[in-house]
């Protein structure tokens, strides 16, 4: 039996498809209503992170493995307690639970955010990125987005039910991009692109196909049982947010945005929303982290996970493509992603 928190977000939602591809039985919290079209044949759990009861009866002895894909990301304001006890409290309430499961090994899902900065003698590329590794230390001093905090303080979560004697590895995936809710977390760069806006910001971004993360988490979760304690960058590249859009928008058949906006414009502007939000209680449509977010050049590695599993990843326009194409099917979605 396999028990996946999460189950009803991107990485989640796949993840159950591909376990039960491979014939496994499968348990899933979840919260609020089962999405329809979810994987035929899992065991579905209603309950909360937070409710260590509820995770002690998940755990029942026939679990062998545990996959943490719930976590909460927000760069608004309004969340950060919330990205306190979701990413970081959910995470212990998980370590905890599989701790008193002697045999249970867990896969956590981070992200990127939590690596902090580049390894001290890092060598900046042609372009003038630096390469981010999983050697990359968190800088206690420096000033963090409340996500990135609540991520790095969740793995940490880990490396203690590591150092009690679980066994468990953690992936770190940058951008996710696959075809889920089109209003929520990553996927919203490609809601941008097909409603065809002006402006983009300058910078770098990096990416994952939701399927490629699938596949590097069950080679090193399950096929991999001797490996742990170690976390592993999933990457596939790094590319100017300008070409992003460009390849994503002729995807889908869009207008790119053509626009870019100067890094004081973004001050400008996140400064305005922010008030705007603190009169109306509204929430910001643009941050002071997210105004910012790509400026610093770097590019995530993902040597070590290719050394480890063999896998390669997709490039960005096999991923476009079978998004552009799963939106295509479903006209439901083209509602989602309308501007109003």
């Amino acid at each position: 039996m396999i028990f996946v928190t999460g189950g009803t977000g991107l990485i989640g939602s796949f993840l159950l498809q591909a376990l039960r591809g491979r014939g496994l039985a499968v348990r899933a919290l979840h919260r609020g209503a089962v999405p329809t079209g979810a994987a035929p044949g899992v065991e579905w759990l209603a309950g909360d992170l937070l409710d260590t009861e509820l995770l002690r009866t998940a755990l029942t002895p026939d679990v062998t493995h545990v996959f943490h894909c719930a976590g909460l990301v927000s760069y608004a304001p309004q969340d950060e307690d919330l990205l306190q006890i979701v990413n970081v409290q959910g995470t212990a309430a998980v370590v905890d639970a599989c701790l008193e499961r002697p045999g249970v090994r867990l896969a956590h899902v981070s992200s990127v955010a939590a690596l902090g900065g580049p390894a001290a003698g890092s060598v900046a590329r042609p372009d003038g990125a630096l390469t981010v590794t999983e050697k990359a230390t968190w800088d206690l001093g420096a000033a963090h987005p409340a996500y990135a905090t609540s991520k790095y303080l969740g793995e940490l979560e880990v490396w203690r039910g590591v150092a009690e004697g679980l066994s468990a590895v953690v992936v770190n995936p940058s951008v996710v991009l696959g075809p889920g809710d089109w209003r929520r977390s990553s996927t919203r760069l490609l809601r941008y692109a097909y409603q065809q806006h002006r402006f983009f910001t300058r910078g770098l971004v990096n990416f994952v196909d939701v399927r490629d993360v699938v596949a590097q988490l069950l080679a090193l979760a399950l096929d991999q049982p001797a490996l742990s304690g170690e976390r592993f960058i999933l990457s596939a590249e790094a590319l100017p947010l300008a070409d992003f859009f460009r390849q994503a928008a002729a995807a889908m058949h869009r207008r790119p945005p053509t626009v870019a906006v100067p890094g004081w414009a973004a001050e400008i502007v996140w400064r305005l929303e922010h008030a705007r939000a603190v009169l109306t209680g509204a929430r910001p449509l643009i941050t002071r982290d997210t105004a910012r977010a790509g400026r610093r050049p770097v590019v995530y590695a993902h040597a070590k996970v290719q050394s480890a599993t063999g896998l390669e990843f997709r490039p960005l326009a096999d991923t476009l493509a079978w998004c552009a194409a799963e939106l295509s099917a479903n006209p439901s979605a083209f509602t989602a992603v309308t501007v109003s």
